[in-house]
């Protein structure tokens, strides 16, 4: 988030570009600390700064809430507008009804939103690529890549990569928590925060939202509500994902300073290792 200085001189600036000065604007919270609340007494909006240019196209297939405009600033910066809707986020419990399997579905079997996120340069990411970058973070990590269950789960990577090659890669939104789904006050479901969408396999989205959300003996049922059917070769791939997750999470919480969630995670990647070792 930024710093309230900086903060005021934002507002100031898109009070007297954009909006005008019956508007107020709020941060909207979030880890990037783009994102803003603008309310007058006619209207809501939902601003982000700099927002990807893949949102216009998530807008038009009603996968986010409606893109209202889009402008430049003169310091380069663009700014996005989207409906502030009456709006609540989606409970763990809710992420097993099936219109979340058919939503997903829709988005990996999309052309269109593939090949727009391949136009603005987003090229696919295989399991090799995550290996070599969870490999290059390792080794700045002494002391973690010491711990037991880094070792386990960085030999396991490296076992099943030959195991885990898909040749179909889809858009993944890469970060399935329950709280980026959003049920409109009329019922309409939405995906958020797309910021670390990528082209990939798309058992990387799968495999989140089975793990944390679905019983697994629910897992088939799932599945064929999102149109695929359960396979061994898929189970893997899941896993796999999950494991490559894990390790680069506690790792990132690590360089935050943040040791009860790298243990937390460290807990997390020890029972996904026993899972894969039943």
């Amino acid at each position: 988030m930024e710093n309230q200085d900086g903060f005021e001189e934002l507002k100031v600036n898109w009070l007297d570009n954009i909006l005008g000065d019956d508007w107020t604007i709020t941060p909207a919270g979030g880890s990037s600390g783009e994102a803003y609340y603008a309310h007058s007494e006619r209207k809501r909006l939902f601003l982000k700064r700099n927002s990807s240019p893949f949102l216009a196209v998530l807008s038009a297939e009603g996968i986010v809430p409606k893109l209202v405009w889009t402008k430049r600033m003169e310091n380069g910066d663009v700014i996005t507008a989207q409906q502030w809707l009456d709006s609540r986020e989606l409970t763990p419990e809710e992420m097993q009804h099936p219109r979340v399997a058919k939503l997903l579905s829709r988005i990996h079997h999309s052309s269109e939103l593939l090949d727009m996120l391949m136009r603005i340069g987003k090229r696919p990411i295989k399991p090799e690529d995550i290996l070599y970058d969870v490999k290059s973070n390792i080794r700045i990590h002494e002391e973690t890549a010491a711990q037991l269950e880094i070792h386990k789960a960085m030999k396991y990577l490296e076992t099943m990569l030959p195991r885990v090659q898909y040749f179909k890669q889809v858009v993944c939104h890469c970060d399935m928590n329950h709280n980026n789904w959003l049920l409109s006050g009329d019922g309409q479901l939405y995906l958020i925060d797309w910021d670390n969408a990528k082209v990939a396999d798309p058992a990387m989205d799968i495999g989140m939202i089975l793990y944390w959300y679905i019983p697994e003996h629910d897992w088939d049922d799932w599945l064929s509500r999102y149109g695929a059917a359960r396979d061994n070769r898929l189970i893997e791939r899941m896993y796999w994902y999950l494991i490559a997750q894990s390790v680069s999470y506690i790792l990132w919480h690590k360089d935050r300073g943040e040791i009860k969630k790298a243990d937390q995670r460290l807990q997390e990647l020890e029972r996904l290792l026993k899972r894969v070792n039943q």
